[in-house]
């Protein structure tokens, strides 16, 4: 006598179904722990990004400050510039006149006098920049 075998409506009753549902239940948790770790990628990447744009606005903001300070500067050595530009106008005005005089005195008292040339850059003052010492060598001649 054969004994009436098991029918059973689940996969748990044939060894290759069980089989089966053991791989796509692995595979499901892989999945599942590989797109945990892409979203946590994806994490880092995005707080990475973050980061990196507040690095760049700090940077950003301190080359401003610093294009500030140096603007400021700028303006204040071009007005210093121009002040010392005046002066040397004046000072070239007066140097001409202290010249007619020493050559005035030379050709009435007949004794040759050292006067001294007013340099070509003196005369144009637009043209080239000049150094302090520039104008205190004039004097000392």
């Amino acid at each position: 006598m054969q004994q009436p075998q098991q029918v059973s409506s689940g996969s748990d009753s044939d060894p290759r179904y069980a089989n089966m549902d053991e791989r796509k239940r692995k595979r499901m948790i892989s999945n599942r722990e590989s797109a945990r770790r892409s979203r946590m990628r994806k994490q880092q990447h995005v707080d990475e990004l973050i980061k990196e744009a507040q690095q760049l606005k700090s940077q950003n903001l301190e080359i401003s400050n610093k294009i500030d300070a140096v603007s400021q500067i700028y303006i204040g050595i071009q007005s210093e510039n121009n002040v010392l530009r005046a002066q040397m106008v004046e000072l070239t005005d007066r140097l001409r006149s202290l010249n007619s005089v020493l050559q005035f005195m030379q050709d009435i008292s007949g004794f040759a006098m050292d006067i001294p040339e007013i340099p070509d850059n003196m005369l144009e003052p637009w043209q080239i920049p000049y150094p302090l010492n520039a104008i205190s060598n004039v004097f000392q001649c």
